[in-house]
């Protein structure tokens, strides 16, 4: 008698399609993480590189001891496989700041320790069934990996020159005809957030209806040569364009340009200074720095809300997008740190990109800095710890949109809300502007 089964599935039917599928996902993501650091000397990778980031080396020992709380302890059972580290590796036990004081685990032991847990979780991953209890909590570890992935080329760039040399050639520019416009967004409802399919973090939820007046959105990124026109024309030196809280910060920064820029017309990326190409998104901004710039171009930056409406809706549709050019994340090629010599691509260089109102760059490039406070929708609920929001609310940090060109796919959606406080810009982070309608 024919079996009934499709001879495309895997013996044990969906849910060990399932488990494979999740096998390779877990196996992807650790490789790109070792590739990651495999350039960098062991010394190096327990240096403090900067007070706003960990040595590269507690990433490692914390993406462990995530996967292990969460896929070992708590979805099988079993107890820590170091006890003793899990206060060394709990992101809100240990500040940043602190973090090259505590005794985290050497290079060596830190990858026996990822290759330890990760056959511990391998073994509970075997016992579940992912049918019946769904995947959240996996994705949730990949997405958490995904995340410290960019936290540590943040580390990278901050190294000092030479510290960190990645195998990446020199970028050639590329010079595109985009002339710079805004598009129209008319005023009507949509609805903004998560809508419950999938793992998505608390704060992107609950899915709500909002009421936007008519407005306008740049279609692309600002870009290094927009920024430097503003520069050119007094911009650090004008307290009318900044806030007084920005021009205060901006003042005992010494801010005077972009993060990485290098005197005129030169910039720093990694070991490297590289001639400025104006281009490119401009990069490593401050909130107080793009607001400014906003104010100097009679603009604003967008609220959130609009940036979302922007990203995920169309005319006359009535759902949203996943990402902006529709549902299929394997569109998002910018999401690759082997992809474009480690940085973005010129802005509008990706026109199949564009979001259903044909707004350009959206996401791959830089995080884009809106105009809100970082803050709960209504209905919230923390899940599945308030560590990773909730604390946050009411803190003074500002939101991101979007995606880098370091961010993984599993975390650039429409609906993901990147939040620092508005004087970082160690970020990889750019923006563009809006004004009403």
């Amino acid at each position: 008698m024919p079996s009934s089964i499709p001879h495309t599935l895997p013996l044990g039917g969906a849910e060990s399609l399932l488990k494979e599928r999740m096998r390779a996902m877990l196996a992807e993501a650790r490789e790109r993480t070792l590739r990651l650091v495999a350039p960098v000397a062991p010394d190096a990778l327990e240096r403090v590189h900067s007070k706003l980031m960990s040595p590269l080396v507690w990433d490692l020992g914390h993406i462990a001891a995530f996967e292990d709380l969460w896929l070992c302890c708590r979805t099988g059972g079993l107890e820590p496989l170091r006890p003793e580290l899990m206060a060394v590796y709990d992101a809100a036990e240990t500040p940043r700041s602190g973090r090259g004081n505590i005794p985290f685990l050497h290079h060596g032991e830190a990858l026996d320790y990822l290759d330890a847990v990760r056959d511990r979780a391998l073994d509970v991953l075997d016992r579940s069934n992912l049918a019946r209890d769904g995947d959240s909590v996996w994705q949730m570890v990949l997405q958490h990996e995904h995340q410290h992935n960019e936290t540590m080329v943040q580390c990278m760039l901050l190294a000092e020159p030479g510290t960190v040399v990645q195998p990446r050639p020199a970028r050639t520019p590329i010079t595109l005809e985009r002339t710079p416009s805004m598009v129209r967004i008319e005023a009507g409802p949509f609805l903004m957030g998560d809508g419950g399919e999938g793992f998505a973090y608390d704060n992107e939820r609950p899915r709500h209806e909002l009421h936007l007046p008519a407005y306008e959105i740049d279609r692309m990124p600002v870009t290094n040569g927009a920024y430097a026109a503003f520069m050119e024309d007094g911009g650090y030196a004008r307290p009318e364009l900044w806030t007084d809280e920005g021009w205060a910060w901006r003042r005992s920064a010494g801010a005077e340009r972009p993060l990485f820029w290098a005197g005129v017309g030169r910039e720093r990326r990694f070991e490297r200074q590289e001639r400025l190409d104006p281009n490119m998104p401009v990069m490593h901004v401050s909130w107080f720095e793009a607001d400014a710039f906003a104010r100097w171009a009679g603009k604003r930056l967008p609220s959130e809300a609009e940036w979302e409406k922007a990203a995920a809706w169309a005319p006359g549709t009535d759902r949203p997008r996943q990402f902006p050019w529709g549902d299929a994340p394997a569109a998002h090629t910018l999401a690759n740190l082997d992809l474009h010599a480690f940085g973005p691509l010129p802005v509008g260089a990706l026109p199949r990109g564009e979001s259903g109102y044909g707004v350009l760059g959206l996401i791959g490039d830089a995080w884009e800095w809106t105009a809100g406070d970082f803050g709960p929708y209504p209905g919230f609920r923390a899940y599945p710890y308030r560590e990773y929001s909730e604390v946050f609310f009411g803190g003074g940090y500002r939101v991101l949109r979007g995606g880098s060109w370091a961010t993984r796919p599993s975390v650039a959606r429409n609906t993901f809300r990147n939040w620092d406080l508005p004087e970082r810009r160690q970020i990889l982070s750019g923006f563009r502007c809006a004004r009403d309608a």
